[in-house]
């Protein structure tokens, strides 16, 4: 394993930045549990057509801010946000939003597979369905497509009527992947998603296509790998006394 040194990092071209087209834009973002705030002023921006990765130490928020931009966090008890969050110019943080639309748009990909217990075809083609896809030629299609990009479809282009809990859990987490890029979102979330993988997933994790126009991932597990991809980092910075914001 090389040792990654501030001399061997990329240097960051301040003006390609610029040029840069903005998929996800944050704004003064504070995130509160309560009357706890753990996210403190937050704003970036998250360039379209890159992966980019959410680097800190363990429960600096990196998870969070990664729930934030499919507002999962709605779902937490007492959980409130104050500023603003964008995907590719809309303001998306507001009570307007259709949460349910727009995590359509923003895929997500956990830790741990959670492959549906259905077949390994119908896993890949069930957002299809959900929106309405019938046609048998697109959906063979896009199952195919999805699970090359995805590094699986030599693995089990003879198994796809098999339940998606016979593979082992690197496959399964691959599936995932190949799920939620089948609907191609404008975005897709991936928190931590080699964690569990073994090592020859791992492997095929890099050839992965994630077909979106941005991938986010919190967690990289290879931060030599992220940042070749990215040239982004974020840090924890805590408020004082307290060790959980970013």
């Amino acid at each position: 394993m090389s040792l990654i040194t501030p001399g061997s990092l990329p240097r960051l071209d301040v003006q390609q930045l610029a040029d840069e087209q903005t998929a996800l834009a944050v704004n003064g973002l504070d995130l509160f549990y309560g009357d706890k705030q753990v996210l403190h002023n937050i704003s970036l921006r998250i360039p379209k057509h890159r992966v980019t990765a959410l680097i800190g130490p363990s429960g600096c928020g990196k998870s969070t801010l990664l729930r934030c931009f499919n507002r999962m966090n709605d779902l937490v008890d007492r959980c409130r946000i104050d500023g603003e969050l964008q995907l590719n110019g809309e303001t998306i943080s507001g009570p307007q939003i259709d949460v349910a639309a727009l995590r359509r748009r923003v895929g997500m990909v956990f830790q741990r597979p959670n492959p549906f217990p259905k077949s390994i075809y119908e896993n890949v083609v069930y957002g299809l369905r959900l929106q309405g896809v019938r046609d048998r030629r697109i959906l063979d299609e896009a199952v195919e497509r999805s699970l090359r990009a995805a590094a699986l479809w030599h693995e089990v282009k003879d198994r796809l009527r098999e339940n998606a809990f016979r593979l082992s859990s690197g496959q399964q987490q691959r599936l995932v992947i190949a799920r939620a890029i089948a609907v191609e979102p404008e975005v897709l979330l991936l928190d931590e998603p080699t964690s569990a993988l073994d090592p020859i997933s791992t492997l095929n994790h890099r050839g992965i296509d994630f077909g979106a126009e941005t991938a986010l991932q919190r967690g990289a597990g290879d931060p030599q790998h992220a940042a070749g991809r990215t040239g982004f980092r974020l840090y924890g910075v805590y408020p004082p006394g307290d060790a959980g914001g970013i």
